[in-house]
């Protein structure tokens, strides 16, 4: 399958996830507003959920995926046999790993809780919902990371389509729990009640998915059994690389929790409004960024074995030529347009303008590191695909002590905005240096075509930003109006932009015509016996 192809069905499945996450998102703006209960719901679901990310979908993916990929593409050393046998040693490993963390977690939360959220023991009831909260959702933690390890399997076989469906499962159990507590409050307004309830809907969304991917594994072939644990030299491997890429491939995630440790010392609601305007600034992250890294790894995996220089040039160029055409608008339409889907999507019941007025401007702050949250997952496949996982530690490393050392100074003097800021400023320090390093070794480099092509694409970028500045103060009083007004104006200020870019990049020349002639092909283009 083609890098474009790859990515628009991961693309594709993960903005219907998203959709169903604004669902989410609106119906828990109303519900909880930017209260107690909110902040300690936010804890309690960023806990597991960052420790997904970071270990999960990206220290065990990133070392586990090209390790799995020779294997399954080495005939003479067994090829899906050896592939899965080498999967059934990590799971036989894996699993105990993940319920002796979890466990430990749990038992530890108190400590944690208080690590990431002391100043919470200052407001009655806060600390302690905080700590059973995130003790109930913790479980998911342990789900989800044999959801991503049975997603990597997938992924090598280039079967994208259901671990990039499984977060619609997530964010449709959790509608669910949403609802549900809403239900069950009725009309004694104690919001803890939807805490509970969807705190309990994470786990159960953890098992969703888990069943879910185990039924496709076996429908694709995927033959894993849970044996005996033992640390082969492949597992033991696998383990050395695991260690420095969870720093390396989690910076994001990692920023995160520092992110939490300081707006969980600012006013209360302020985690709250944090996460809220994250959910925006992930929507092209997630359908973008996350998707270019994920079908580039195997791809890149496949031509780095067969030392074929020039292709592993080629799908790097043309990833960083999507992310940045897909993400440079993006990132210009949310920043003018930022206080306009706060207020039209998140604004009513205990949600109020104060509070989607903060919220843009967390948002507009947060998409000034946009090409730089999409472009690292571009670059750092480049590293991980020969086993390099040590150079991204030294990167994060560095950037993640300038994030804290920044936020040390922002969040006193500009608070919440100030922390997202210092996080876009470390994301863009973080992928240059990734840049400046790929391209001293000789592993990639911006070629004048790719240069000229994001030249055209900024200038396409700037019409659709000049349009945009001018049509969201004319559909103000409809972005603020009721439910029809605020979708219908929102809407067009999408379709607007949409329109201006595409048509003026095709006027311009900031479409590749081989990248838009691989989206019109029906069948995916034949692969060559040297990039196998």
């Amino acid at each position: 399958m083609s890098l474009v192809r790859n990515v628009g069905t991961i693309g594709g499945l993960t903005l219907v996830s998203r959709v169903f996450g604004f669902a989410r998102d609106m119906l828990l703006a109303r519900v909880l507003g930017a209260g107690l209960a909110a902040d300690a719901w936010q804890l309690a679901f960023t806990l597991p959920n960052t420790f997904r990310r970071l270990f999960a979908e990206g220290a065990f993916s990133v070392a586990f995926v090209p390790m799995y990929t020779r294997r399954l593409h080495d005939e003479e050393g067994g090829g899906d046999a050896a592939a899965d046998h080498f999967a059934s040693d990590v799971l036989s490993v894996f699993v105990w790993v993940l319920l002796a963390f979890s466990a430990l977690c749990m038992i530890a939360m108190p400590g944690i809780v208080w690590l990431l959220a002391r100043e919470y023991q200052d407001i009655p009831g806060k600390f302690e919902l905080s700590v059973w909260l995130s003790r109930v959702t913790f479980p998911y933690l342990a789900l989800v990371s044999l959801v991503a390890m049975l997603s990597g399997v997938l992924n090598a076989r280039s079967k994208f389509a259901p671990g990039a469906f499984v977060p619609v499962l997530l964010n449709i159990v959790m509608i669910g729990g949403i609802v549900t507590g809403w239900y069950l409050r009725g009309d004694s307004g104690d919001d803890m009640v939807v805490a509970w309830a969807l705190a309990i809907s994470l786990t159960l969304a953890g098992i969703a998915q888990l069943a879910y991917m185990g039924w496709a594994s076996r429908r694709a072939g995927v033959h894993l059994r849970i044996k005996v644990p033992a640390f082969t030299p492949e597992v033991k491997r696998l383990m050395m690389l695991m260690l420095p890429a969870t720093f390396g491939a989690g910076i994001y995630q990692i920023s995160q929790l520092v992110d939490t440790f300081f707006a969980t010392s600012l006013p209360q609601g302020s985690l709250t409004l944090l996460k809220l305007a994250d959910r925006l600034n992930q929507m092209p992250l997630g359908v973008f960024g996350i998707a270019l890294g994920t079908a580039i790894l195997p791809m890149l995996a496949r031509h780095i074995q067969a030392n074929n220089k020039s292709e592993a040039q080629r799908l790097q160029a043309n990833a960083v030529e999507i992310a940045m055409l897909l993400c440079l608008p993006c990132a210009v339409a949310l920043s003018i347009c930022a206080e306009a889907f706060t207020a039209g999507i998140f604004q009513g019941g205990k949600m109020t303008p104060a509070d989607t007025e903060i919220m843009g401007n967390i948002v507009v702050a947060l998409v000034c590191g946009l090409p730089a949250y999409v472009l690292v997952k571009v670059f750092q496949p480049a590293f991980f695909s020969r086993e390099d996982t040590r150079t991204p530690v030294f990167v994060a490393a560095g950037a993640l002590l300038i994030n804290i050392a920044l936020n040390f100074y922002v969040v006193p003097r500009y608070g919440i905005v100030g922390l997202a800021a210092a996080t876009a400023i470390t994301a863009t320090l973080n992928v240059l240096s990734l840049y400046t390093i790929l391209q001293l070794r000789g592993w990639f480099h911006l070629s004048g075509k790719l240069a000229g092509r994001i030249t055209r694409q900024l200038v396409a970028t700037a019409v659709m930003g000049a349009l945009l500045w001018w049509l969201t103060p004319v559909l103000e009083p409809f972005w603020r109006g009721g439910a029809l007004n605020r979708i219908w104006s929102l809407a067009a200020l999408v379709a607007a932009g949409g329109v201006v870019f595409f048509a003026t990049a095709y006027l311009v020349g900031a479409l590749d015509k081989d990248l838009v002639a691989q989206l019109r092909r029906k069948r995916p283009a034949p692969v060559s016996d040297q990039s196998n």
